[in-house]
């Protein structure tokens, strides 16, 4: 009876097949006129035809049932490291107000493409449907106007990347940032927030704001007097290159619950690195190179059983090394490189490291001595030992490392003749190798080696 029951209910459910509608007229006309408003010497809509359904057109998503179109995803799909390689891919032109008409638009992404340094539309908040909006790397420029803040649906803005352009996107104020209630990843890289003094207040009344990155915003002011914030949600939390000549503020320590990722790099910080970062002991990644912080390290970073990346290369930090630093056991890179730092690092400190990947102590005066038998629990693949105290022996736990892409043991005090095992096992490395301004001694007749620089 169950048996006879299903079947004649699933006998009069329509499959997919047939409850899927095909596009809506409406719209197709609608992006047929977005097109011919666009530049495409790529070639990338060329499926785009008033002859074929536009829910099949490339980069078109239709709603399975209804077929109305609810994501356009028009980025391009050339990525390089050189921008310039990418540009004949790229769509340029106008965006057309014809995006009006697409009524349950919810996600729209034109990254990487080539708009020429045009403003953003402003009509684009009237879209009040989009949850996703990424308009990043495409060559927008000039002033970002408010109307963008009618977007209450919004969950994620993505804006900014590149400098092509003149005037790069600058905002007058972010009053309007608050009215995106829904919201959830904020990002903003090089667009000028200069003159926006209370871009940390506004931000922090995005009560579900779990992202947030800043990349070079010209910003010099993080409110270094505000004891709190709201960021109850943040997880993430970047905020470098920009220009903050003051002590970490005190409101980050309220973040104690929630943030999994910190990085300031790149910043002018100064001071000491406070030991209330201890009390975020959810963090995996703190990244604080690069800036103007002196003193110690401080040992409250041995609280953060879940650190993964540690970043506090090109400080003025000095003294020794806290012994609760060995104490993190998922840590995966540890970059202390260009500071004054001193103090010993033998085989006991590092036995609880088997997680480790990078290791940068390079140009520092930490003597790292270890016993020639040695075997390490971890298997590195970069290792910067550059100008520091290495030395004499040629270090033998080395030839444990099998995984190695990069490794500068340069300038680290080594004068002894090369070991028989040195260069067959450089000849499995498949990465830059720097032994210069070593006394290395030995015979290389007969030394082939397969790694790409040495």
């Amino acid at each position: 009876m169950f048996w006879f029951l299903f079947s004649t209910i699933s006998s009069t459910l329509p499959t997919q097949a047939n409850t899927f509608l095909s596009c809506n007229e409406t719209e197709k006309h609608a992006l047929l006129r977005f097109k011919r408003a666009l530049y495409d010497s790529g070639n990338h809509l060329s499926s785009w035809s008033a002859h074929e359904d536009c829910c099949e057109w490339d980069g078109v998503l239709c709603h399975e049932i209804t077929g109305r179109v609810i994501e356009l995803n028009l980025d391009n799909p050339c990525f390089s490291d050189y921008e310039i390689l990418c540009h004949e891919f790229a769509l340029g032109g106008k965006v057309s107000l014809a995006l009006l008409q697409l009524e349950f638009l919810n996600h729209l992404d034109l990254r990487w493409n080539e708009f020429g340094g045009a403003p953003i539309p402003s009509f684009l908040g009237s879209i009040r449907s989009l949850t996703y909006l990424d308009l990043s790397f495409a060559s927008f420029g000039g002033l970002i106007l408010p109307q963008l803040g009618n977007l209450s649906n919004l969950h994620y803005l993505i804006l900014g990347g590149s400098h092509f352009y003149t005037p790069s996107l600058y905002v007058e104020n972010l009053h309007w940032i608050s009215h995106l209630s829904s919201l959830e990843h904020l990002v903003m890289s090089q667009v000028d927030l200069h003159k926006e003094v209370h871009w940390v207040e506004l931000t922090s009344m995005l009560s579900s704001l779990s992202m947030l990155d800043l990349y070079d915003c010209k910003l010099d002011n993080m409110s270094p007097s505000l004891k709190y914030v709201n960021f109850t949600s943040l997880t993430f939390l970047s905020i470098t290159s920009n220009h903050f000549i003051h002590e970490i503020p005190n409101w980050l320590f309220n973040l104690n619950t929630s943030l999994l990722h910190l990085n300031l790099g790149g910043n002018q910080l100064i001071g000491q690195i406070p030991e209330c970062l201890g009390q975020l002991k959810c963090l995996e990644s703190l990244l604080l190179e690069y800036n103007s912080f002196d003193g110690p390290i401080p040992s409250s970073l041995g609280n953060l059983s879940s650190l993964a990346y540690l970043g506090l290369s090109g400080n003025r930090l000095n003294g020794t090394l806290p012994s609760s630093l060995w104490l993190l056991p998922n840590l995966v890179d540890l970059s202390i490189r260009n500071n004054s730092l001193v103090g010993k690092v033998s085989e006991v400190h590092l036995k609880k490291l088997s997680k480790l990947k990078w290791l940068a102590m390079s140009s520092t005066s930490v003597l790292f001595k270890v016993k020639p038998n040695w075997v390490p629990p971890f298997q590195l693949e970069y290792l910067y030992m550059s100008s520091c105290h290495l030395g004499p022996n040629f270090p033998s736990w080395l030839q444990t490392q099998t995984s190695l892409l990069y490794l500068d043991i340069s300038n680290s005090g080594i004068i002894r003749v090369a070991p028989t095992w040195l260069w067959k096992w450089a000849s499995r490395i498949n990465g830059l190798i720097d032994l210069s301004n070593s006394q290395i001694f030995g015979n290389l007749s007969g030394v082939w080696l397969n790694n790409t620089m040495l």
